[in-house]
């Protein structure tokens, strides 16, 4: 089973046993702690290295029931395997140059369809009310190699939910941070920049959509989509939108940059699905990153008892 009720994964099994020793032990609550904990930590570090030194522990619950049981990826390969286009095309770029990117001060701009008035607000302002957990989900590219990661978070609901959106909203539209002079890849044409990506709105509303602060209980490195990032499990990874700095709730569905790039190739939904596969390779299987063999790749990356129900009579194989 993907999803275990049984028990939460031990920290120890998380996170490499060389990175776990002597490490100073997580303090643990009943229930979940605020992120204006996450705000002081932030506040207090070098949050623009990416080494583990430059991070922060986060205070966070263990959410077993939206976890998998599989075995969790190294941070190493969490950290230095990345598709981060802003950063460079090769794997090892965003590792390379993501302290180039300054995460404070950080502000989120929400707009559009919404009772509550369109502003920028600090970041500290869109995180303080929410709790954080750990949700251990796999990661599936497009380009078919797969991860498991320890993520930091909170439901996108809850966010969605403060903002009050209006039944004329029926996508969020996200977008990331626009700032050359210190993303070198957005110097090139690859795509068209800023980032941009979107979710229909019974997706975004879904308790597997999270936004996440953290992985490996630290605050995200610079090259993981730092200071948050939208994790979507079942959809193809670049659905999970990096560095955000704008939500707006939209009445049309949104123009995501890849989608706009090459339409035939990465579809608006972008759902993982092993009977459809990309023009130029199979995805009927998945090569797990630090694995040899690969493995099958199953239909939502293994999440349709979860999410099977949000296309019910849609032609997945038209509207990929």
């Amino acid at each position: 089973m993907l999803i275990t009720h049984k028990r939460d994964i031990p920290f120890s099994e998380v996170t490499p046993r060389h990175l776990y020793v002597n490490r100073r032990e997580f303090l643990m609550t009943g229930s979940a702690v605020t992120l204006g904990v996450f705000a002081g930590h932030l506040a207090g570090g070098d949050v623009n290295g990416t080494g583990a030194e430059a991070r922060n522990e986060l205070l966070f619950t263990r959410n077993a029931a939206f976890s998998t049981d599989e075995k969790v990826n190294s941070l190493d390969d969490v950290t230095s395997y990345n598709n981060f286009y802003e950063f460079g095309l090769g794997k090892g770029d965003p590792a390379r140059y993501a302290h180039e990117m300054t995460v404070r001060p950080w502000t989120v701009r929400v707009e559009g369809e919404m009772r509550a008035p369109a502003a920028e607000y600090a970041l500290d302002d869109i995180l303080k009310p929410h709790a954080l957990e750990e949700r251990i989900y796999r990661l599936r590219c497009v380009e078919a190699w797969s991860m498991v990661v320890p993520w930091i978070g909170f439901p996108l609901r809850d966010l969605i939910k403060r903002f009050e959106p209006t039944s004329n909203a029926r996508w969020v539209r996200f977008t990331t941070l626009y700032r050359p002079n210190e993303l070198r890849g957005q110097r090139r044409t690859t795509l068209r920049w800023p980032y941009v990506e979107g979710l229909r709105m019974d997706e975004a509303l879904h308790p597997l959509t999270l936004i996440a602060v953290g992985l490996y209980g630290e605050t995200l490195p610079n090259q993981n989509g730092a200071p948050l990032r939208l994790v979507v499990p079942w959809k193809y990874g670049f659905k999970s939108i990096k560095s955000i700095v704008k939500i707006e709730f939209v009445k049309t569905q949104p123009k995501p940059t890849w989608n706009l790039s090459a339409p035939r190739e990465y579809g608006f939904y972008a759902n993982v699905n092993p009977q459809v596969d990309h023009p130029r390779w199979s995805q009927a299987s998945e090569r797990r990153i630090g694995r040899f063999f690969r493995q099958k790749t199953r239909m939502f990356n293994g999440y349709a008892d979860e999410v099977g129900h949000l296309y019910a009579g849609m032609d997945l194989t038209r509207q990929f």
